[in-house]
C-alpha cells in the first residue's frame, strides 16, 4: 500500500432501524476495520438529522474505543464553534487518558445543522469568526501551557491530542497552513474547491511543533461490490436516498418524485456532491482511488461508504482492504 486508508462513519440509521442498532453497528464496523488494517475511523458531528447518530462524537468514540484495541479514533469533526474549547479539551483529554495514543481531533467551523438547530445549539453569529482563536485556545489546553491564566483542562493538559483542521474552502486550508496542522478536505460531499484548497495549504504551510511538513487527508465516497452492476445500482440507490433527505422536507417522496428531482437542475446538486466516488469492482475502485489520491495531492484517503445497507458497506470496505493488501491484524 502506497498511502494509508481510513474510514468515516456517520453511525447511519438505516430504514427500520433504531439509533441503538446504528450505534452497535458502529462498534461492529470499527472492530472489522481494525482487523482489516484501516488506520483510523472518524465520526462527524451532525445535528437534527434523523439518519445520522454520531452527533455526540466524544461519547461515541469512548464507546467504540472500549470495544476495540488498536485502531485510532477521532472526530471528523467536532464543530468547534458549537462548543467551549475548554469542554472539548476535557472530553478529548479524558479519551486520551483512557486510550493513550489512539485519540485525535478534527475541527470544523460549520454548524453541522440547519438554521433552527443553529439557534437550538445556542450558537451566536460571531462563533465562526472566533474559530481560529478557539483552535489555539483548545490546542493550548491540550498542551502544557494554557492561554487563559489560571484555567487548565483536567483531563486534557499535557495529552497533546493531535489536531486536524477540516474544511471545504480556502479558509480552512489557510488556517491549517498558518497553524502548521494537518488538513482534511471534505471532498466526499463538497468537492468544488479541492484542488485549489490543497494547493494553497501546501504553498502556505508553516511547520509547527505538531507537524514539520504539510499533510493532506482527502475524503472520497466508495461503493465496491463483487459485481460492477451491483455497485452501480447501490450508487443509484444512494443518490435517491440523498434526494429524499435534501428535498423531502420531512415528507416521503414517491419514486416518481425522486426520479424527477434527479433529472432536474436541482438534481445536479446531488450529482455534484458525489462527484468523487469510487464505484465498481475491487480492481476498479482501487484504480480510481489511486487516481484520486494523485488528483487530490493527498497523503491519505478517508473513505465514506456510499452504498445502501450494512452488509453491502462492510463488503465494500473488505474489498478495498483486499485490493490494497492492507496489513491485517494478527
Amino acid at each position: 500500500m502506497s498511502f494509508p486508508l481510513s474510514l468515516l462513519d456517520l453511525a447511519d440509521v438505516g430504514e427500520g432501524e433504531t439509533v441503538a442498532q446504528a450505534l452497535q453497528a458502529s462498534v461492529t464496523l470499527a472492530r472489522a476495520a481494525e482487523g482489516l488494517g484501516y488506520r483510523r475511523i472518524w465520526y462527524a458531528e451532525h445535528h437534527n438529522v434523523a439518519t445520522i447518530a454520531s452527533a455526540a462524537t466524544s461519547v461515541l468514540i469512548a464507546h467504540v474505543a472500549a470495544h476495540t484495541e488498536t485502531i485510532t479514533l477521532g472526530a471528523g469533526g467536532v464543530m468547534l464553534p458549537n462548543h467551549s474549547p475548554l469542554v472539548v479539551a476535557e472530553q478529548f483529554g479524558t479519551l486520551a487518558e483512557l486510550h493513550p495514543g489512539r485519540i485525535e481531533l478534527g475541527l470544523g467551523r460549520a454548524p453541522g445543522s440547519d438554521q433552527a438547530t443553529f439557534r437550538a445549539l445556542r450558537r451566536d453569529l460571531a462563533a465562526a469568526d472566533r474559530f481560529p482563536d478557539d483552535v489555539l485556545e483548545l490546542q493550548a489546553y491540550l498542551g502544557d501551557t494554557s492561554r487563559i491564566p489560571g484555567v487548565e483542562a483536567t483531563p486534557g493538559k499535557g495529552t497533546h491530542v493531535p489536531l486536524y483542521v477540516l474544511g471545504s474552502s480556502l479558509f480552512g486550508a489557510q488556517l491549517a497552513a498558518a497553524l502548521g496542522l494537518p488538513y482534511a478536505f471534505a471532498s466526499h460531499f463538497a468537492p468544488a474547491a479541492l484542488e485549489q484548497a490543497v494547493a494553497v495549504y501546501r504553498r502556505e504551510f508553516r511547520p509547527s511543533a505538531q507537524l514539520d511538513r504539510p499533510h493532506v487527508l482527502a475524503a472520497v465516497n466508495v461503493v465496491a461490490a463483487d459485481e460492477h452492476d451491483d455497485a452501480q445500482a447501490q450508487l443509484q440507490q444512494a443518490k435517491r436516498r440523498r434526494v429524499q433527505l435534501l428535498f423531502g422536507r420531512g415528507q416521503q417522496l414517491s419514486s416518481a418524485d425522486v426520479d424527477a428531482v434527479l433529472a432536474s437542475p436541482a438534481g445536479q446538486q446531488v450529482e455534484q456532491m458525489v462527484r468523487y466516488t469510487a464505484v465498481g469492482t475491487a480492481d476498479e475502485v482501487r484504480a480510481y482511488l489511486e487516481r484520486f489520491r494523485t488528483h487530490a495531492d493527498a497523503d491519505e484517503l478517508i473513505l465514506a461508504a456510499a452504498g445502501i445497507g450494512r452488509d453491502a458497506r462492510l463488503r465494500s470496505f473488505e474489498l478495498v482492504a483486499d485490493a490494497f493488501a492492507l496489513p491485517r491484524a494478527a
